[in-house]
């Protein structure tokens, strides 16, 4: 078993479909599970830290534990099975069966850790683009410090934004090239 972070939840393009994104702590292998649109809000609050002002269904569970003297010591992602992923709540030693969802949804609550079957990380998981998430993080600081004024065009001899350097360029229609 390999413990695991929660980085958030996102939406799976082209159809939309939520999925919650885990990443192994200390590693590049990240696992996404589809899941649906409540289980998806329920665990987006609870990274928030978001708590509605009654209980809703995973906080109740988690009170429920608590008022019996019970807590969730661990939540473990145990097998993937024809694209379906199964998970375990380890309440007290006792394993309780779960949809991963409402496992991690659970887990986020009550701070207990998430842990997945090596089988399962080896088979669902994939390694985590580092380069491309430094281009979109370096991209964002460009972003965030990059006016209006840093894209002022100058006028050239032909016109505005035509510094006259193209030596092909005779203003033939046909020198237009389509990429």
């Amino acid at each position: 078993m390999r413990e695991m972070d929660v980085v958030g939840v996102r939406a799976q393009m082209p159809n939309n479909e939520p999925i919650v994104l885990l990443r192994e702590a200390g590693g590049h292998r990240m696992v996404p599970i589809w899941i649906g649109w409540n289980e998806a809000n329920a665990i987006a609050e609870a990274l928030e830290g978001l708590r509605p002002p009654r209980p809703l269904t995973h906080d109740l569970l988690i009170d429920t534990l608590a008022g019996l003297g019970h807590r969730i010591k661990e939540v473990h992602i145990t097998e993937l099975d024809g694209g379906t992923f199964y998970a375990v709540l380890l309440v007290d030693g006792v394993e309780i069966s779960a949809r991963p969802s409402d496992a991690i949804a659970l887990a986020l609550r009550c701070s207990a850790p998430v842990y997945c079957a090596d089988d399962v990380l080896d088979t669902a998981g994939f390694e985590e683009e580092e380069e491309a998430e430094e281009e979109v993080e370096k991209f964002r600081e460009f972003l965030d410090h990059v006016s209006a004024d840093d894209f002022e065009v100058e006028e050239g001899p032909d016109g505005p934004g035509d510094e006259g350097d193209d030596p092909d360029d005779d203003g033939d229609a046909d020198d237009q090239r389509s990429a």
